[in-house]
């Protein structure tokens, strides 16, 4: 049996600098199932960028870490909060859900 307690995590992460990503409409891109996540990208008032993560498997802070730091090095976004809710999906698919996300910004694409 596992130490790790049920429900979801919650994880927050800030990384300060980066490009502004100027005004856009929230993006959703993805879709909340077994192995899989959504990532919503909404323009915020302070500067950096603020991800929260919403996770069914508990107890990879690490993992998500590294994650969201080589997001943000190749996307170095401010004013943008990232909010992803997942239920498991590996980190390959949460680079590509966030990759997606940053293209329909600056495309101005609407999920």
């Amino acid at each position: 049996m596992s130490d790790i307690p049920a429900g979801l995590e919650t994880l927050d992460f800030f990384f300060a600098g980066g490009r502004p990503a100027g005004a856009f409409a929230p993006v959703l891109v993805g879709v909340v199932g077994s192995g899989n996540l959504e990532v919503l990208l909404e323009p915020a008032a302070r500067d950096g960028c603020a991800v929260r993560v919403e996770t069914s498997a508990r107890g990879f802070g690490p993992i998500w870490q590294a994650v969201m730091k080589d997001f943000h090095a190749r996307h170095p976004l401010a004013g943008v909060r990232v909010s992803i809710n997942d239920m498991g999906a590996t980190p390959a698919v949460v680079s590509l859900r966030l990759d997606q996300a940053v293209a329909d910004v600056r495309t101005g694409a609407q999920a």
